[in-house]
This record gives C-alpha cells, structure tokens and sequence, in this order.
C-alpha cells in the first residue's frame, strides 16, 4: 500500500498545478498510472525483513480495513501554528517534521494560505526537492487554489531545489504571469547556470511588452548577459534602459556598472555611474570594486576620496575593497583611519575583511597590529592563518612563523600548498636550512601537498643563501618535472652573490631562453660579470641588450607623509622642499663616513637610466625619500619606503648606517622583498 501511494505521488509530483494544465483522458491517465506504479515497483525494492512471530501475524485482510488517524480541526490547527513557528525561527528541519504529521492525518484537508506559504519557505531554504514535491502534493490534493503571489513562491520554490522542468511546466501552465512570475523564471534560470534560457524568456517578455518591462526583470537580464560576458548583448541591454529612462532605478544601473565591471569596460561602467540621479553605497561599491579589480588603484583612490568628501558613509564592502587599493599603493594610514570609521560606527568586520586587514598590516610591517587582529577575529580560516605565516615570514621573523605553523597544525588544521609556501618562504628569509628541509620533507610526505614548482625555488634559494651551491642545483636536477623560471632565477641569484661564474652562466642561459625579454637576466649576470673585472664577457651582454632593444625604466621611491605620497626619481628636483631634502641628505653622509661608511661603485641596477648608472649613487631615489622623511616626521616616527626596483648594495649600506645615526627605523619595500633597518642591521640578513 505505501509503496503505490509512493508512485502516486511521484507520478502527480512531475506535473504542474492541475488546475493550470489540461485534463488527461481516463485511459491516458490508467495508462500512466499502471506504467508508473510498475516502474516505481522495480526500482523501489525494499529490505528484506523476516516474518514477525506467528503470534503476532494478523490475517491480512484486517490491513485493508485499517483506518488512517485523522486529526481533528483543533489538532490540525494546533500543528499549523507550531509549523509557522518553526519556520519563523528557523527551525525547518523540525518544520518538515510536523508537516509530516499533516500528511499523515490531514492529506486531503487545505491548510490556511499562511501554513502553506511557511511550508513553501522552508523547502526553499532547505533546498529538498522530495519537501518541496510533498508540499505541491497536499495543495493539489487538499483542493487549495494558491493566489498568483503563492504560485509564484511555489515557483520560486522548485526553481530552488533544481526541480527545472516542473518549474517550467508550472510557468508555461499559467493563465496569468505578473512581472514577479517572469523574473522569478529567469532568475531561476540564471542561478542554475543556464543564463541563456534566461535571456530566451526576457526576448519573450519584450515581444510581449514592449518597453513596458519592469526594471527588476531588465536587471536579472543583465544578470544573466554578465554571466555569459557578452558585453554586446549588455550594450543592447543598455540603450533599452536609456529609451525608457529606467536610470532612476538604482538596482538596475548597479546590474550595468556590474556588468561592464566583468565585462572589461570600465569606461562604459563610470559613465553609468555618472549618469545616476542618487548613488547608494552599493553604487559606490560596485565602481569602486571594477576599479581595483582591473588594477586601477589610483582611480579607485579618487573615487573614494569623492565618495568620503560627499558623505557617504563608507561600509564593510568599501572597507575590504579599499583594503586592497591601499596595499597595493603603501597607503597604511588611510587603512587605519578607514578601519577607526568603522569601530567608531559599531560595524564589525567579517572573515574577508579582517584577513584583508591583517594581510594590509603584514605587507607594512606592523606585525604587533596583525597579531591583534588576528587574535580578536571571531572566526578564522586557513587563509587567516597563511596571512599571518606569510607576513611573519617576510619581515625575517621566521622563528614566530613557524610557531604558528605548528600551531595552526595542534589546532587540527590542514596546511595547504599556500601555507607551506609561506613558511618556506619564512625559512628561507631567516636562513633556517634544517627547519625548511624538514617541513619540505613534510610536503613529500602527504600526496595532497607534493611540492610544486614555488616550493623548489624556495628550497634553492635557501641552500643558495647559504652558500650550498651544489644543494641547491641538486635541487633542479631532482625535481620530478621542468625546471621553472623562478628555479633557475633563484640559482642565478645564489651564484652571483657567491661569485660562481659556472653555475651563473648555466642559470642565466636556461632563465634567457624561457624569458628573453625579461632585463632583469640580464642585469643579474651583468653584476656578476662586473664585480668580477670580466669586462669582455660584460660587454657582450650589453650589447645584446641594446640589440634587443630593452629599456631600461627610471626608478621611483616613494614615502607617505601626513597622508599624502612624495614620489623622488634619481637627482629629483622637482619636489618643493628639494634645497633641504639635499642639504639633509648630505649631512647624512658626511656623519656616516665619520662611522665607516664606503661606497660601493660596481654594480648596475636594473631600474637605473644608462646615463645614471655611471654618476654616483648618492642621490638615488630611495636615499631622497629617506632625507624627505627625516626632516617631516617626528624623531619616534617609523620611516616606510617603497620602491619599483631591487635596492642595490650601496644605498643598503647606507641605510643601516642612517638607523645608527638617526636612531629611526626604516622598513623598505624593494621589488625582492622588505628590509627592517634597524640599528644597523637589516631584517634580509644583507641576502637578497
């Protein structure tokens, strides 16, 4: 018996509303039912049991005469009012539960609308299809003729649960469909993956309507035009919303600024935005998220600049998406004053948010300020963790770094290839060989973590740091596929700083013939070659630049002072104060000379102008800004510096003869990495 009803409602469940869809024949309809019932006979096969004890065996006839407990009008109401309880707290597991307690004793009895619009709530949050088929079951059966706005939540509700084509059957039975009916489908559609029977209904629509399409439906139509990337159709899209000035509607010139964001055009995006009687926040937010999604940090720094000076209260979303525009750009104290906002407003971060913010405080230094992040977060995932691995790790703190890789570990977290990464990375700029051939020996160990390409170059330039050259090629030899660039580059830049002319030609013929374009090679071996008197070999190598011809790009420091960026180039003039920052600059000089200072004169940089490479290193951009930070910040202020190129030997001396001088701390973030100068010390242990 329960295995027919079963098949019945399985059979009633794969049609829509019968009151939307045309009657069958009585012979189609035993047919069906025959088919059905033997179908659902052969794949339902239930355990075998075995016989219960004579005793308590009954004549079988006596089952057919059983009587349903039915539920009286008291009881059944009594549930239908704990059902719309639960699903107001939440609790649809147990709304399910007593529903089923309905179907048992009220099968044929219509429930108030509200019971059955809970119900349809439930199975959409739970996402079950058998709940959600249940539920149209009992409105069919029980009699109940939903309204248009109930049938388009029990639209709403199969296109949730992925049961498509009943969905389809229900819209295509509809006498009637409001705009809600026609962006409920399509929207359905969209989130299923299938934008194009999204963009094949919204055609129908127009042909139907006109310009009469409501706004909300136009904007699930470019929802689905974003998920395809036509931008063409998204243009088409666009003029439908100018010709019918539909502009006012915020929700839909969000849907165009997204669209254009995903679709590469910015300029179309701004233009949008621009044309906007009132932006919300989310407006703000989706142009300034094309902004730095596309690299654009500067014109995602003025946006947000408009954005504060016309009041608009920044939010969560702005905050982690300006997170990454001031990373990217040095702008540590427009994070913190940002990050006040939102404390000082009660708005707490999320995971993304207070990860971005211990990344932004790891990238500049401020390993104290991390940490307490990091702490205070609520929740945290692995990549909290590696943010934090990765920022000790950078500033030379390997020691802390791998402290919270064993920890991460006690806490029953599986490392990833990143976490790994970030704590060989931590070795390697610690110089801790035994712990990085360990935890390298770890990675091997586990299937899911075999070591990739990145996590060899670390292992090579560890061993190369140390001066184990024959390790560290050993190292290239052994890899179980293609040595990369940045193997060979990591070899390359052991060799020259060890002087091992071999092992440097071999590197940088294997690095020229992967990246011919890339100076860098170049200049590497040229150094080497330099600082070796070998002048016919470095002569060679500068013509062939020249004959190639690479360019050399000037270098650029920069320094933030008072919220606002100074940028020096070699012997910068153009800067107001530029007869005082000269002035400090060579008293500098004269003091650390008096300490032992000697300038280094063979090297070439790769950031350096020809005609600057034979003048002296005195007015190199990092040791103007410097100067400029000397004279502008208080004495207990810390000094951040960052620079497009790699820091060359000479002005590293320097700088950690300044600290000696100027008692100030001084963290440089070069193109390689970040130096912490500090008393005279610097944090990369003079390798880099």
């Amino acid at each position: 018996m329960e295995l027919q009803l079963a098949a019945f409602c399985n059979l009633r469940l794969l049609h829509a509303p019968s009151a939307f869809l045309p009657k069958a024949t009585s012979t189609s309809t035993t047919a069906s039912s025959s088919s059905s019932s033997s179908a659902a006979g052969e794949s339902l096969k239930p355990r075998p049991r075995l016989p219960p004890p004579p005793e308590q065996q009954q004549p079988a006839v006596h089952h057919h005469h059983r009587r349903r407990r039915e539920l009286g009008p008291a009881a059944l109401a009594s549930l239908c009012a704990g059902i719309e309880a639960l699903v107001a707290e939440g609790r649809h597991d147990e709304a399910r539960d007593a529903f089923r307690g309905v179907r048992a004793g009220a099968p044929f009895t219509p429930l108030p609308a509200s019971t059955y619009d809970a119900l349809v709530a439930s199975a959409t949050a739970l996402r079950e299809p058998g709940f959600a088929a249940a539920v149209l079951w009992h409105v069919e059966s029980s009699g109940f003729e939903p309204g248009q706005r109930a049938w388009n939540r029990v639209l709403g509700m199969q296109l949730a649960c992925g049961m498509l084509a009943e969905a389809r059957q229900v819209f295509d039975g509809m006498p009637t469909r409001s705009e809600a009916t026609w962006g409920t489908m399509m929207g359905g559609l969209v989130d299923a993956g299938r934008p194009r029977g999204a963009l094949a209904l919204f055609r129908e629509l127009w042909e139907e309507v006109g310009g009469d399409a409501a706004p909300r439906v136009v904007v699930v139509a470019v929802r689905a035009v974003t998920a395809l990337g036509l931008a063409r159709a998204g243009q088409q899209l666009h003029c439908c919303v100018a010709k019918t000035g539909m502009y006012e509607d915020q929700y839909l010139s969000c849907a165009l600024i997204d669209m254009y964001n995903k679709c590469g055009q910015l300029d179309e995006a701004r233009q949008v935005f621009d044309g906007m009687p009132q932006k919300s926040i989310v407006a703000w937010n989706s142009m300034l998220a094309a902004y730095s999604l596309h690299g654009c940090s500067e014109e995602a720094l003025d946006l947000y600049h408009s954005m504060c000076q016309g009041g608009v209260d920044i939010d969560q979303f702005t905050f982690s998406t300006m997170l990454r525009v001031f990373s990217k750009l040095g702008l540590l104290e427009h994070a913190k004053q940002a990050h006040a906002g939102l404390i000082q407003r009660g708005l707490p971060l999320d995971i993304v948010g207070n990860t971005a913010l211990v990344d932004l405080y790891c990238k500049w230094g401020q390993m104290e300020d991390a940490r307490t992040v990091f702490e205070r977060m609520p929740i945290r995932n692995l990549i909290s963790w590696n943010a934090l691995i990765a920022g000790y790790g950078y500033h030379g703190m390997g020691q802390k770094a791998i402290e919270m890789f064993e920890e991460l570990i006690a806490e029953g977290i599986a490392p990833n290839h990143v976490t790994f990464l970030a704590v060989l990375n931590a070795c390697r700029f610690s110089g801790f060989v035994e712990e990085g051939k360990r935890i390298f020996q770890l990675m091997t160990q586990n299937q899911r973590t075999k070591p990739r390409a990145m996590h060899y170059a670390c292992i090579i330039e560890l061993f190369g740091q140390q001066g184990q050259l024959d390790e560290a090629y050993s190292m290239i030899r052994k890899a179980p596929f293609i040595p990369t660039a940045n193997m060979w580059g990591a070899l390359l830049t052991a060799s020259r700083i060890h002087k091992n002319l071999q092992l440097a030609r071999l590197a940088a013929e294997q690095l020229l013939a992967m990246e011919p374009q890339k100076i860098n090679n170049y200049v590497e071996l040229l150094n080497l070659y330099i600082n070796t008197g070998r002048q016919t070999e470095a002569s060679k190598i500068d013509d062939t630049l020249k004959r190639r011809g690479l360019c050399i790009h000037a270098a650029c420091s920069w320094i933030t002072v008072r919220k606002k960026d100074h940028r020096f180039f070699f012997k910068d003039s153009l800067h107001p104060q530029s007869s005082e920052i000269y002035r400090k600059l060579d008293s500098l000089l004269k003091e650390i000379k008096q300490l032992g200072y000697v300038a280094e004169e063979n090297e070439l940089l790769p950031d350096i102008l020809p005609d600057e490479q034979k003048t002296s290193k005195v007015y190199h951009s990092e040791r103007l800004a410097v100067a400029f930070g000397l004279i502008s910040t208080s004495s207990s202020t810390t000094l951040r510096v960052t620079q497009c190129h790699r820091l060359c030997h000479d002005c590293h001396k320097v700088m950690k003869f300044v600290t000696q001088v100027s008692k100030r701390e001084i963290v440089v973030r070069d193109g390689s990495r970040f130096h912490h100068f500090k008393l005279g010390t610097c944090s990369c242990g003079d390798y880099w």
